[in-house]
């Protein structure tokens, strides 16, 4: 029973220096860093503990969490044989940065990469350092665009759409502003992602009664991300009343318009209450 309370004890010991190591090689909390789609991040790894020692002494190389290797530098030279196919031809070192380059990032490369510095010696190789980095990767959506029914009229009411492409990652909220107004309109966001890059593309529609006494209007899209919001161009709406008659159809845009065109046939009142035209408007 003596023996094994002792191997018990040692194995203990033994787990909290494990730790203990683990954590001073490993330099605490991942770093956070941030790229966009298809530029190059920056994968830092400071040599800390290496400062005084000779880079032809030195083996460093990063790697994914799937234990692929993204580059290596081994004893002053860049070494390419146990480099991942999919990273080669993508990083480059940056010696005065002590950092990795990766080039034509892509939504995949989120995750977190490791950097490990050893120092070759005659006996073997010693870990200096571990270095963690958390990588984020992001798109600007493009700029929200608003599309207009055709032959939309007062008595078809607002029907519009608005859409964005190409950004990440997905989209929190998209919605329509009216003017003089703090409500939020719009259905249901639809979103849609590229099964190659992985970017989102969104849309949604609005459609309402233009709203009584209103000539004209202006309406924006607004897209909600994580970090921004993106506003469309405003959209000014005019919408005009079709009075058909069997040959001929005349557009009122607005009571001054109508005085303008025709200052001898109609009154105000007329507009206010019109459903057809009147009879000596027809041919």
């Amino acid at each position: 029973m003596y023996v094994v309370k002792t191997c018990v004890t040692c194995t203990m010991y033994l787990g909290i220096l494990f730790s203990v190591l683990a954590y001073l090689l490993s330099d605490a909390v991942p770093v956070k860093r941030q790229a966009y789609f298809n530029s190059t991040a920056y994968l830092p790894c400071p040599f800390t503990k290496a400062q005084n020692i000779s880079p032809s002494e030195l083996v460093v190389f990063w790697q994914d969490r799937k234990k692929s290797v993204l580059y290596e530098h081994y004893l002053g030279a860049e070494k390419l044989d146990n480099v991942n196919a999919k990273y080669l031809g993508r990083t480059s070192f940056d010696r005065d940065n002590q950092a990795l380059r990766l080039h034509n990032v892509q939504i995949k490369d989120t995750g977190l990469y490791d950097c490990f510095i050893q120092q070759k010696t005659p006996t073997g190789s010693i870990i200096l350092q571990q270095w963690e980095t958390e990588l984020s990767v992001i798109a600007n959506f493009s700029e929200p665009e608003i599309e207009e029914a055709q032959n939309e009229t007062r008595n078809t009411g607002i029907n519009l759409t608005c859409s964005s492409k190409q950004g990440y990652p997905k989209p929190t909220k998209m919605y329509f502003l009216i003017t003089n107004s703090t409500n939020e309109y719009g259905d249901n966001m639809q979103i849609s992602q590229d099964n190659v890059t992985k970017l989102f593309s969104v849309s949604i529609s609005l459609s309402l009664p233009f709203p009584d006494g209103v000539y004209n209007m202006t309406i924006v899209c607004i897209l909600e991300t994580e970090s921004m919001n993106i506003s469309s161009k405003p959209h000014n709406m005019d919408p005009a009343e079709r009075l058909v008659s069997p040959s001929r159809t005349v557009v009122l845009t607005s009571r001054s318009t109508w005085r303008k065109l025709n200052p001898n046939c109609i009154s105000s009142k007329f507009i206010q209450r019109a459903t057809r035209p009147p009879s000596h408007l027809s041919t």
